[in-house]
């Protein structure tokens, strides 16, 4: 075992789980904080907390290697008001009460990482947007990333390093993106969507855990990390990856007048598909970080060797 404990905060979910994973196998222990209880399976152990609240899952940060905060309401949703002010509660409040409670500790996380989103940068059909010089955009979507990021940045805690770990499109086998891209494939509806030209800044879930233990170990790297695959790609591009590996040969596409009906019927937004997201992982490159799935024709073979 090369970590004492690490915890994940919000870690029931599809990410959570790819990540306990990961680090069950290489740490003595794996504690998640979670609303809803669930019994120990080996080195993972649930914690309950509310996220609003101090109490007892407060010893679970005491002497942790690593603390990754997941929590957030999914953004896959009509943005009416009632889900716009659950989107941003759903990370400011979890992440200040975090910030308080580091703060006081004696013996807080090392590391705190804070899993935002790379869609804070603006839509860039022209150049990719890195750490350095990427240009924040506007919208819902991105007040919700600065506020987000905001209450991540506010307090000092001098005894543990901050990292926003600003995320693309996490593509695996279970519960992610992914399935539902395959789902369109299999029913003939895997062409593009809109006119296909936007890009797609994506990260293979195994270079996602391998991301967050690389930051473990370089501790030079503090604030703003982007966590995408170094090659974007365009939607149209992807699609037909999908398509290819599956051994399907053709898709319909979705024209936006069509998405738009499709995302109303099924209570989404277009802007989740048609927002063009070229992202570079400048810092993590420069740190000497090396993807495994560098391309995503690569990281779609991986995926499909089991087939979901």
């Amino acid at each position: 075992m090369k970590y004492a404990k690490i915890v994940l905060a919000g870690g029931n979910g599809y990410l959570g789980n790819v990540l306990a994973n990961y680090y069950k196998t290489i740490a003595t222990q794996v504690i998640i904080l979670s609303r809803k209880n669930k019994p120990v399976e080996g080195n993972v152990e649930t914690v309950l907390w509310d996220g609003k609240t101090e109490g007892l899952w407060i010893e679970a940060l005491n002497g942790s290697d690593m603390l990754i905060n997941l929590c957030g309401k999914n953004v896959n949703c009509r943005y009416n008001k009632k889900n716009r002010d659950e989107i941003i509660a759903s990370r400011t409040v979890p992440t200040r009460l975090l910030n308080k409670v580091i703060a006081e500790m004696a013996n807080p996380p090392k590391l705190w990482i804070n899993v935002t989103s790379a869609t804070i940068y603006r839509h860039a059909e022209d150049h990719e947007q890195d750490e350095y010089t990427g240009e924040i955009g506007y919208g819902f979507s991105i007040d919700v990333c600065k506020q987000w990021e905001g209450s991540f940045f506010e307090t000092e805690t001098p005894l543990t390093r901050k990292v926003a770990l600003r995320m693309g499109i996490v593509l695996g086998r279970h519960d992610s993106v992914f399935p539902r891209l395959l789902n369109l494939v299999k029913f003939g509806l895997g062409g593009s969507q809109g006119d296909g030209q936007q890009y797609v800044s994506w990260i293979h879930e195994y270079d996602v855990a391998r991301c967050t233990e690389w930051l473990i170990n370089n501790e030079e790297l503090v604030g703003v990390v982007n966590c995408v695959a170094p090659q974007a790609v365009k939607n149209t591009e992807l699609m037909s990856l999908i398509r290819s590996t599956y051994g399907i040969p053709f898709g319909l596409p979705s024209p936006q007048w069509l998405l738009e009906i499709g995302m109303l019927l099924i209570g989404s937004e277009t802007e989740l598909v048609l927002k063009s997201r070229w992202v570079a992982p400048k810092r993590l490159l420069e740190s000497g970080f090396i993807f495994q799935f560098p391309n995503a024709k690569h990281a779609i073979h991986d995926i499909l060797s089991i087939r979901i």
